[in-house]
């Protein structure tokens, strides 16, 4: 179930009319971010350790997901 009372921020990617949207926190515990659909806040969370999260943000930079490079935010 979705995690209440975090502070969740919306992707800055989020086309705005609530399609394609990831929430991310790293309030949880501090060795772990949680992403949740925004669509759906209370469906399940998934959490990824600090590590795995900034591996598959440098993924998504260099185009390993399918979408040729892109530029992701730090924070």
């Amino acid at each position: 179930m979705g995690e209440v009372g975090l502070p969740w921020r919306k992707s800055s990617y989020s086309s705005g009319n609530g399609e394609n949207c990831l929430e991310v926190s790293s309030a949880m515990k501090p060795s772990v971010i949680a992403v949740r659909d925004s669509k759906n806040p209370d469906a399940a969370v998934l959490e990824f350790s600090v590590a795995e999260w900034r591996d598959f943000l440098a993924a998504v930079k260099n185009g390993r997901h399918g979408t040729g490079p892109v530029r992701v935010g730090s924070s």
